[in-house]
Order: structure tokens, then C-alpha cells, then sequence
């Protein structure tokens, strides 16, 4: 993979707009930060402010995507700075600070290298995100966890779409879960999913792992777990809605406060769901199955 940055300066009114134009393009990442030296303030609550120049940095994972993104951009915008990323183990790179996690209720991530809490009845997750995204450290994984420790899944079948590490479909297995089903487009995250369920005394009989293109999920889940992005989450709402029982709960992660409405609104016809936490300026959303 030959990582690229593309990197432009725009105006605050067009900034969200060109976040989520980028994303569309195939962009894997987009920062938006301060193109000067502008002190923004405590805004007032619902607000979203912006500096009043905005630098863009988005990442693609193939230069050509980024090129093509960038003519995309080029009529109404200023030109585009390209500039390749050097590669590196960016997974390993972050956990260099990570520690376990108390993720609510008895619920504990505790990673590869780090000794048990002296905790009485606690459930550890042994975790080695390996090459995959899933640390329990970022706030949608948070938000997702504290929900599973606070309403244990108990003999519940789980779907977890995009399942990264397998953190998730992980935890709500050692909460009680009778079998999960793990999905991801990624193989290494599939393959890092069986090492963590191995490593946490869970075989294939109870965490199954499947690509997309496999064969669609069973229907019949009573708990879907889906920690993506906004657009992905949008797209695969006819998919996750056939997959769950009639009652089943959806927990939705992976997006930012002011992307929940346009989720929600694809999901609406299936669910009835909300917003169910907030964290840094991400939601999770909380649906049922009508």
C-alpha cells in the first residue's frame, strides 16, 4: 500500500462539505486544522465552528486516488498539494501508550503485554490489535464497549460488521453472547480477529469470520454492531436490516455529531433509533428492529 496525502486550504463554509466530498473519493482519513494562527473560543452548544481558513489533509491509500480526487476538487477549490506518506507499522506506532481499559460494569481490554487488575469478578478481553483497527482506546470503540458491559448481550447471536480486532464481537462473547459473527473486507483483520479469539479461549464454533463478498450475513441477529464511518454506515443499511431479528438491537459507531442525522435518516424505515451517546464529538446510535 503507497500511502498519499492531499492536502488543500479552503474556507470555513466549505470545509464539511469538501470532508465529505473526500470521503466519497475513497479518502481513508480527513483532518481539518487551522491553516493560520486563529484562537477559536468556547462555541456555544450545537455550534460547529471553524477557523476562518481551513487546511484540509486527507488520505488515500493509493496515489491515483489521490490524483483523481484532486481534479475532482480542482474546478471550485485551490490547487491541491500531493505528497506521499512513508510507510511504517502505524498500528504498532500507536500502541506505544496503550494500557488496559475499564470499559464499564465488570468489563476490562486488557492488552497482550499487560498484567490482570486486582479486581474481583472482572471480564478481560486479551487484546493484540495486530495489523487492525480496534483498541478500545478511541471513543467510538468506547462508546460501543460501555454499551455492551451496561446491557450484557446474554445468549444473544451478534453480528459485528467491520470487525477490525474483533474487540467487539470479543467482548460481547465473553459477556455472555452465544455466537458472534465477524465481518470485515480486510483479510488481516479477519486474521486478527481469530488470533485475538484464540488468545481469549474462543474457537470458531462461537466467533466466525467472513468477507462480505463471502456471502451475505444470516438473517435473525439479535445484537449488530457496525463501528465504521458515516458513508459505509449509510450504504449498508439494507444489509444490516435483513440481518436483524425483528426486536434486534443496532449499535452504530463511527461518526461525528453532526453526520448522526443522515445515518439515522437511512436507517429510520427499519429502526427506530438515536442517539444513545456522545464522546468527543462522536455518536453512537441505539436502534430497535420494528
Amino acid at each position: 500500500m503507497s500511502l498519499t496525502e492531499l492536502e488543500l486550504e479552503t474556507a470555513a463554509d466549505q470545509a464539511q462539505a469538501i470532508e465529505q466530498r473526500l470521503f466519497e473519493l475513497g479518502a481513508v482519513s480527513v483532518e481539518l486544522c487551522d491553516a493560520g494562527d486563529e484562537p477559536l473560543f468556547e462555541p456555544p452548544p450545537g455550534a460547529h465552528p471553524l477557523w476562518t481558513a481551513v487546511l484540509v489533509k486527507a488520505i488515500f491509500a493509493e496515489r491515483l486516488q489521490a490524483e483523481i480526487a484532486a481534479a475532482a476538487l480542482a474546478e471550485n477549490q485551490p490547487p491541491s498539494r500531493l505528497s506521499p506518506i512513508e510507510e511504517q507499522d502505524w498500528v504498532r506506532a500507536g500502541l506505544a501508550g496503550l494500557t488496559r481499559i475499564h470499559c464499564g460494569g465488570d468489563l476490562w481490554i486488557i492488552p497482550s503485554w499487560e498484567p490482570l487488575p486486582d479486581v474481583a469478578g472482572g471480564v478481560f478481553v486479551h487484546l493484540d490489535p495486530g495489523l487492525a483497527f480496534g483498541t478500545g482506546s478511541h471513543p467510538t470503540t468506547a462508546m460501543c464497549l460501555a454499551a455492551l458491559a451496561e446491557a450484557p448481550p446474554r445468549g444473544q447471536s451478534v453480528l459485528d460488521y467491520g470487525c477490525g480486532s474483533g474487540i467487539l464481537a470479543i467482548a460481547a462473547l465473553k459477556l455472555g453472547a452465544a455466537r458472534a459473527l465477524g465481518v470485515d473486507i480486510d483479510p488481516q483483520a479477519l486474521q486478527a480477529t481469530r488470533r485475538n479469539a484464540e488468545r481469549n479461549g474462543i474457537g470458531p464454533d462461537a466467533l466466525e469470520t467472513l468477507l462480505p463478498d463471502a456471502k451475505p450475513p444470516a438473517a435473525g441477529f439479535d445484537l449488530i454492531l457496525a463501528n465504521l464511518l458515516a458513508a459505509p454506515l449509510v450504504a449498508l443499511a439494507p444489509t444490516l436490516a435483513r440481518s436483524a431479528r425483528p426486536g434486534g438491537r443496532l449499535l452504530l459507531a463511527g461518526l461525528l455529531d453532526w453526520q448522526a442525522e443522515e445515518v439515522m435518516a437511512a436507517y429510520r424505515d427499519d429502526f427506530d433509533i438515536g442517539i444513545g451517546a456522545e464522546r468527543d464529538g462522536w455518536v453512537l446510535l441505539d436502534g430497535r428492529r420494528r
